[in-house]
């Protein structure tokens, strides 16, 4: 098996459904022999460039080891599937478990966001 980690950007309209296409997603990976080392939910965040005339999207990160035969199934679902606007798959050496860049700065935007709510209040 190998280590992938892919990147899907969500319609924004879409973003009450990301927690069961992700438990969808893990159920199937998990379900052939595979598994999940990370899965993190960026949010909503600008994009780059419009896409369809979008300018946010919901981003989530899976880390995964898994078979090219479950890639091939979950890339088909990701084509079939309107609620996704894009998606990237890169292949990993070794598998990541550590947050990424990314999701620290996540984290660091909720806290920035979570002490000026306590200072207005």
């Amino acid at each position: 098996m190998r280590h992938y980690e892919i990147v899907v950007l969500i319609h924004p309209d879409q973003s009450e459904q990301v927690p069961a296409m992700l438990e969808r997603y893990k159920t199937l990976i998990t379900t052939n022999g595979g598994q999940v080392h990370r899965v993190e939910d960026w949010g909503r965040r600008q994009l780059a460039y419009q896409i369809n005339k979008l300018a946010k999207a919901h981003y989530l990160c899976l880390n995964v080891e898994i078979t090219k035969e479950i890639l091939a199934e979950i890339e088909t679902g990701f084509k079939f599937n309107d609620a996704v606007l894009r998606h990237l798959t890169v292949q990993k050496d070794k598998a990541e478990t550590s947050p990424s860049v990314m999701m620290k700065q996540v984290e660091r935007e909720e806290a920035r966001k979570a002490q000026q709510e306590q200072a207005a209040a």
